[in-house]
């Protein structure tokens, strides 16, 4: 009889109506959410060790970001998961069932900025890794340009989370997309300025019109370029000042870019005196030639007796010099004039300089 008793007073306690549904549910919806909890948990450990171990086997993208997907899986959005399936058993108002989907769309949305961090890293590096300098480093200034791309990704994420998570919430979303709209457009014209800099940068990164370590011309302004920032560029002048452009005034200039210069063109003339033989004349550009391809790297081009000057007889010579760096320029134009100069005295050839010659008539009286 006791017994009985007993067994009536569990059964009515299960069946006590517990914010509208019976207790037993509730235990039924609390067993069935850790459950799912516990397996997912497992299966989260599984696959995670699993997209490891293939990552390190098989080096790829596709791996590495699966493995890191795998091993980013927020616990709280699990748990949050398998309560929104235990509730499923649950007798819910549809203020509470609104508050379940809401934590679910919640949960999700914390999820996939999570991922989508990932995503965008993932592709980030990557595109960093395929572009290296010379000495296998990572570009900086596309380092620097993918601080802005970056940023604008997780940005525009966000921002499609957060609607999403709205929509989920009964929010009229038109409306706050309409307004965004144009307090988009009262932002983007108050930061006019910024953002032009902003887009110029990514523009300099893109088309690379110059890198940061190329030596360049700027109207009439020239430096080194030390860093490409999100609105200015510096420049090391020779001189040791710091020169500072906007980007977007930058790209509107006329630049020249040394460091893409394959060989450089030399042209330079050399005057002689008008008492100079028409047989030495003739021997000036063998002698120019063998100046030139004596001194390497360098490509003689020509050497032509050009014009007759005010006061010299002049020859002009072309060349290259195989290698762009200016000091290598200027030693070997040095070699050529030391050689020019030796070789013509030794011929006996005198250089032109400007004089006057005064011819003094003087009259039969003296």
């Amino acid at each position: 009889m006791a017994n009985l008793q007993v067994a009536d007073q569990v059964a009515a306690a299960w069946d006590r109506i517990v914010v509208g549904n019976p207790l037993w549910t509730w235990a039924l919806a609390v067993g069935i959410a850790l459950g799912v909890f516990l397996a997912l948990l497992i299966a989260r450990r599984i696959v995670a060790s699993r997209a490891r171990t293939i990552a390190q086997r098989r080096p790829r993208p596709a791996t590495q970001l699966a493995a890191r997907l795998a091993g980013s899986v927020n616990r709280t959005a699990l748990l949050v998961f398998s309560s929104a399936g235990g509730s499923l058993h649950l007798a819910l108002s549809a203020k509470a069932g609104q508050g379940v989907r809401i934590a679910v769309a919640v949960a999700a949305g914390v999820q996939a900025i999570v991922w989508g961090r990932h995503l965008i890293d993932v592709m980030l590096e990557r595109l960093l890794a395929a572009k290296t300098t010379d000495q296998g480093q990572p570009d900086p200034a596309l380092l620097t340009a993918l601080t802005p791309i970056r940023f604008l990704s997780m940005a525009v994420l966000l921002g499609v989370v957060v609607l999403i998570v709205l929509d989920n919430a009964g929010v009229d979303v038109t409306a706050m997309v309409a307004g965004l709209g144009i307090g988009g457009i009262a932002i983007a014209l108050a930061a006019q300025s910024i953002l032009g800099d902003l887009f110029a940068a990514v523009s300099i990164v893109v088309d690379k019109p110059f890198m940061v370590g190329d030596f360049i011309t700027v109207d009439d302004k020239l430096g080194t370029v030390e860093s490409i920032g999100l609105k200015t560029t510096r420049l090391r002048a020779l001189s040791g000042e710091q020169l500072v452009f906007a980007n977007s005034d930058l790209l509107k200039s006329r630049i020249q870019n040394f460091r893409r210069m394959h060989e450089r063109r030399v042209l330079f003339t050399v005057g002689v005196v008008y008492q100079t033989p028409a047989e030495k004349l003739r021997q000036i550009p063998r002698i120019v030639r063998e100046a030139i391809e004596h001194n390497s790297p360098t490509r003689f081009d020509r050497c032509h007796f050009k014009r007759f000057a005010d006061s010299a007889l002049e020859f002009e010579a072309v060349y290259y010099v195989g290698n762009p760096e200016f000091n290598v320029f200027m030693n070997i134009q040095q070699a050529v004039n030391l050689e020019l100069f030796e070789r013509l005295q030794r011929e006996g050839v005198e250089f032109a300089y400007p004089t006057r010659t005064l011819f003094v008539n003087q009259s039969p009286g003296g």
